[in-house]
């Protein structure tokens, strides 16, 4: 019954953290209306990239972190959203003026989904408040609790993260006057995210 109980807190907290609008979600609606769900998919990796330096992290100084930490991160977020922001309103402009949009690789969509993640306050936050010291707590009963806690936990992410970008998708079926119309919106929500989070940074100072 415990492995079962790691198992439930894993997935249900992974599915909650992707269900929750945030900057990877509004990353991955700009790289879906601009590049199509296909080059978009392997993105949901991201997580799986991005979280291993960031438990490793939270782990070795669970808290213990510098006061200030998370209002950092949070800058650097923001900061990075709002070049995000700018660059998907420039292609919705291309798209606009009848400029044929820039191509992106997959791969290259995977990276910049992981530097979005990377700087995202969720999961240094999630890692510090709920996965780490359950990991911690599953961990001295046995590792095998550890273990499937923290792989319920990403292979829900993941399975998560790849439905929403599937979701995404059907967007296709609009044409390109709605692709273009999810750009902008994707422009609009990536400059809010940045704004909220550079002025949430700054009262946090």
């Amino acid at each position: 019954m415990e492995l079962v109980k790691y198992i439930l807190i894993g997935s249900g907290f992974a599915f909650a953290a992707a269900a929750q609008p945030g900057p990877l979600q509004a990353f991955y609606l700009s790289r879906v209306a601009s590049g199509g769900w296909r080059k978009t998919l392997p993105a949901a990796l991201a997580p799986l990239i991005s979280d291993g330096p960031i438990a490793f992290l939270i782990l070795s100084l669970l808290h213990r972190l510098p006061e200030g930490f998370e209002n950092y991160l949070k800058a650097a977020g923001g900061l990075l959203l709002w070049y995000f922001a700018v660059k998907t309103f420039l292609e919705w402009r291309r798209g606009r003026d009848g400029v044929a949009q820039e191509e992106q690789s997959a791969p290259r969509t995977l990276f910049q989904a992981v530097a979005v993640n990377a700087v995202n306050p969720g999961p240094y936050l999630g890692w510090s408040l709920v996965l780490g010291p359950t990991a911690l707590e599953a961990w001295q009963q046995t590792p095998a609790h550890a273990v499937a806690l923290i792989a319920a936990f990403y292979v829900t992410m993941v399975l998560s993260l790849a439905l929403f970008i599937l979701l995404l998708g059907t967007t296709s079926f609009l044409g390109p006057r709605g692709r273009r119309g999810l750009l902008l919106a994707a422009s609009l929500a990536l400059a809010s995210l940045g704004i909220y989070q550079l002025v949430s940074a700054l009262g946090g100072v």
